[in-house]
């Protein structure tokens, strides 16, 4: 990381201070070994939300690594230069949580902390935070969309008076998120991906086991071919034992 990170100030421009910025991260992983501590201080550059995942990566605990951090912030900056969806925001973001078991009740505050949402969608993060295991999320998600605000106003009819919260999600959201009531989470993640349109959260690479395993079968076939080839000559009495003694030093 260092070296890399040597690398990349060489390569940006003099006209800006982000050279700078990059020579306090390698202080920082020279001194202390770790990076989320300098993202940290250098908000302007970082979001709590990646400065989250570096920090997670770099714990002894988990099979999170950094390489996995640094391909979810990839396809994360990615994905905000060409749209400014908040929705595909939290469903990327949250996603990558789930699928790499990383710590909810810091995530979630992380996320409600990025510039990205404003102050309905941090409040409702928060309410996500202290209702999550409690709520499933496909309700929490239907309870903020105009399906609900539909169908709560057809239900009251002339008694219905309007919301006192922020619709975050549109009908279609909402109606997704219905359907996927108490169901497996990673239906809710499939349906909302192909209607916004966020990046697939990277995943880690399976390893091929048959790259290590026929030069193993390889090898013990030429044992048993051996051993079967002894038990032949043993059969036909015709094994000389003195080919496998041990040639005394001349």
């Amino acid at each position: 990381m260092q070296d890399l990170l040597l690398q990349v100030h060489h390569e940006m421009l003099v006209t800006t201070k982000l050279p700078m910025a990059i020579q306090f991260l390698v202080a920082e992983l020279k001194h202390n070994g770790i990076m989320a501590s300098g993202m940290r201080r250098l908000s302007h550059y970082f979001s709590p939300w990646q400065t989250f995942l570096i920090e997670e990566s770099e714990t002894d605990r988990g099979r999170f690594d950094t390489l996995m951090a640094f391909r979810i912030l990839q396809a994360e900056a990615e994905y905000r230069s060409k749209s400014e969806n908040a929705q595909g925001y939290f469903f990327f973001q949250f996603e990558s949580m789930c699928r790499n078991r990383l710590n909810y009740d810091r995530g979630l505050k992380a996320m409600s902390e990025d510039a990205a949402y404003d102050a309905g969608w941090s409040e409702w993060i928060l309410i996500v935070r202290r209702q999550l295991g409690l709520v499933d999320l496909a309700d929490l998600i239907y309870g903020r969309s105009e399906a609900f605000v539909e169908y709560r106003a057809k239900q009251l009819g002339s008694d219905a008076t309007p919301v006192d919260f922020p619709v975050l999600f549109g009908d279609k959201e909402g109606r997704i998120a219905f359907a996927n009531r108490k169901k497996d989470i990673l239906y809710l993640f499939a349906a909302m991906q192909r209607h916004l349109g966020y990046p697939s959260v990277p995943r880690l690479d399976k390893i091929d086991d048959t790259i290590d395993l026929l030069p193993q079968m390889q090898r013990r076939l030429e044992r048993m071919e051996a051993r079967i080839r002894i038990m032949e000559e043993e059969s036909k009495q015709g094994l000389d034992i003195s080919k496998f003694y041990e040639r005394p030093d001349v």
